[in-house]
């Protein structure tokens, strides 16, 4: 998912935002949608996309905090998913040289 948003620890990024992409992946039983060809058997990725938009347009300071406000809203909305990776990576970040993209990648996994 790409996005252009306002997170940033430098005033100037509040201002002017930059671009993002956001990487989701998610582990839950899909064995009714296999069967069934049914939406309602697993995880509607257009709602993923939709929550996940909603926490990259609310201003962060930190991607850190960003990745988990969207692991956090994820696996609130989906009880049923399992495990859950979340990345979040800022494009060209305003440092002395040349990065194509700063990253964090956050996991969840259900306790059985």
């Amino acid at each position: 998912m790409k996005f252009h948003a306002l997170h940033g620890v430098l005033p100037v990024e509040s201002v002017i935002g930059n671009n993002y992409e956001v990487n989701i992946s998610i582990e839950t039983d899909t064995h009714k949608a296999e069967e069934e060809d049914d939406l309602g058997g697993t995880i509607n990725y257009a709602e993923v996309y939709d929550l996940v938009k909603a926490e990259m347009e609310c201003p962060s300071k930190l991607i850190e905090h960003v990745a988990y406000r969207i692991r956090k809203t994820l696996v609130g909305h989906y009880p049923e998913i399992e495990r859950l990776e979340v990345e979040v990576r800022k494009m060209r970040p305003p440092v002395n040289g040349e990065v194509t993209y700063a990253s964090i990648s956050l996991t969840y996994e259900r306790s059985i």
